[in-house]
């Protein structure tokens, strides 16, 4: 029955962390970046897309499918580092408490 207990408080700890950390990673700004820099966009750890800036180098008429791909590039940069912090900012709530393999948090 202790352990149930004990199992019971480490739950409560753990969802009050968790609870703690997706405020945190909601706040977060993540940059990605393509094309050596010419292209940024700016991520929330959410995911949302919050602005891009584009090097005005690139406004060139035939070059508009090559803005359009590193535009794609930047987010999909952007979006990776936003996951990866995301997992590891998850991975210190959940030390200490196995997960069944493969299982992500938040749900």
């Amino acid at each position: 029955m202790r352990d149930i207990m004990g199992m019971m408080g480490k739950v409560k700890e753990m969802q009050g962390k968790m609870e703690k950390m997706q405020a945190e990673i909601a706040a977060l700004e993540i940059e990605g970046k393509s094309g050596g820099g010419l292209v940024t966009v700016v991520l929330t750890g959410k995911g949302e897309l919050r602005s891009v800036k584009i090097d005005p180098s690139l406004f060139k008429e035939d070059d508009v499918e090559i803005l359009e791909d590193l535009v794609v590039a930047a987010h999909k940069d952007a979006k990776d580092k936003v996951e990866a912090q995301t997992q590891e900012k998850m991975a210190s709530v959940t030390a200490g408490i196995p997960l069944p393999p493969g299982m992500k948090l938040p749900f």
